[in-house]
């Protein structure tokens, strides 16, 4: 046992040569500037929107309770918490082998013979007590990168959680805009039902006294007919889009509290974008896309270690006696103390082939990486082209659904002056309610563009 322990130094000291290559970033083409981006935003390039927080985002408090409560009760991400716990076992488990094992054991034994004619009663007890200690030395440093893959993935699957986390606060934010726009489009179609109740009522005083043609009548019950059509649609989609966001939140379908009206819900007008290199640090999939290369990369050591010799230590030491009150007396100790050395010879190829597919594996893993990086500029691209023209569509609608209203004013006041037919009021009613209903749309674009902004920019996971 003490040899064993003396050459615990040395054994130390030779350990520490690691075969397989040291992890280097790969290279990958960075733009100098998001396309997309406005020339006010990229003035401002030092900041960025997804260095924010997403309750600094989405200032409905409502939303923020509802984003707080997703994140606490959310399968997916309470799955994915469970995926690090098993990580964290995992790397336990392999950094193990990298430290000696030790175990203790007792055998005790008593007997006792009958007598016979010949002999006499025999009693005898015998006990034994021993410490095991083995070591399998990490000489080429296969435990070491064994432990240095099973730390990356351990990475992984916390940047995976945090991925999860900010695509979740993004679905939450996406539903509930689209939950306020579909309120407003419904709150629009039932002010429009209740006016052209009323505008069909006179029409129909009108044609009973001969003042008008029944066909106005007809026209206006179409009026009616529009907007009443359009409210058993639009009450489907709400409690849907309820039942959407209430499994996102972890619980069974049921209402959703409100909070500001869709119009309400502020928003800057020009969102910086940052500076894109800092994309790579910054967004939790391209993080768990490169923390799931270096496990790769490992690999490869893990694998190339199997070509040299394997070192064993063994030891163990303890009492062993023929009589229990004997156990512990000094002649009574015992020891021993064992090395082996084990070199492959002959594998039929097992062992290159092993190296190969590490090698195959990493560069599968190098180029997953490089595609995710190339797929997050083009997130950003999209969504900040998005933002923008959502922006400009948005404006242009509202011109669009000013103009509607005021020609639905107008020919209304032409009809009721005799100058244009029942017609002419169908024609403009009906555009000005489509107008609001696509206005309202819009604005909704509009938000749900700057929540896929925030998100491809790596927002929405931090705390």
């Amino acid at each position: 046992m003490k040899s064993l322990l003396a050459s615990l130094p040395i054994a130390l000291l030779i350990s520490s040569c690691t075969v397989g290559p040291d992890y280097k970033r790969p290279t990958a083409v960075i733009p100098p500037e998001f396309r997309g981006i406005s020339s006010e935003a990229l003035r401002a390039e030092a900041a960025s929107l997804g260095d924010q927080k997403w309750f600094d985002v989405f200032r409905d408090e409502q939303l923020q309770s509802l984003i707080r409560t997703a994140i606490q009760q959310n399968y997916n991400v309470r799955i994915a918490a469970t995926r690090v716990l098993q990580a964290q076992a995992q790397l336990g488990v392999t950094r193990s082998n990298q430290f000696p094992s030790g175990s203790g054991g007792a055998d005790l034994s008593a007997q006792r013979t009958s007598k016979s004619i010949v002999f006499p009663a025999i009693e005898q007890s015998t006990g034994q007590v021993n410490l095991s200690a083995a070591w399998q030395l990490d000489f080429w440093g296969q435990y070491r990168r064994a432990t240095e893959g099973a730390r990356a993935s351990l990475l992984a699957t916390e940047w995976g959680r945090r991925a999860v986390i900010s695509s979740l606060v993004a679905n939450v934010a996406s539903a509930y805009f689209q939950l306020r726009a579909l309120d407003l489009q419904l709150e629009l179609s039932q002010n429009a039902l209740t006016a052209r109740r009323e505008s069909l009522r006179l029409t129909s005083v009108l044609s009973n006294h001969g003042n008008t043609s029944e066909l106005d009548v007809r026209q206006a019950e179409q009026l009616v007919y529009t907007a009443s059509e359009e409210i058993p649609d639009l009450e489907r989609r709400i409690q849907q889009e309820e039942n959407f966001l209430s499994t996102l939140l972890g619980n069974n379908p049921g209402p959703i509290a409100r909070g500001l009206r869709l119009t309400e819900q502020p928003h800057s007008p020009e969102i910086p974008a940052g500076i894109p290199s800092e994309l790579l640090e910054r967004r939790p999939d391209i993080r768990q896309s490169e923390q799931l290369l270096i496990a790769a990369n490992a690999r490869i050591g893990v694998a190339r270690a199997a070509y040299y010799p394997q070192i064993a230590l063994t030891g163990s030491g303890g009492f062993q006696s023929d009589a229990l009150t004997r156990l512990f007396a000094g002649s009574a100790g015992l020891w021993s103390f064992a090395g082996s050395l084990t070199q492959p010879i002959f594998t039929a190829g097992k062992i290159r082939s092993g190296v190969r597919l590490a090698e195959a594996q990493q560069q599968e893993a190098i180029l997953a990486y490089q595609q995710t990086i190339q797929q997050s500029f083009r997130d950003v691209s999209d969504a900040l082209i998005a933002y923008r023209k959502n922006l400009e569509f948005r404006e242009q609608q509202e011109l669009l659904t000013a103009s509607a209203k005021d020609a639905a004013r107008l020919s209304n006041i032409r009809y009721k002056g005799g100058v244009t037919s029942y017609l002419e009021v169908l024609t403009n009613e009906t555009n000005y309610f489509t107008a609001e209903l696509n206005l309202a749309q819009a604005q909704a674009n509009e938000l749900l563009a700057l929540v896929q902004l925030h998100q491809a920019l790596g927002g929405g996971w931090q705390q």
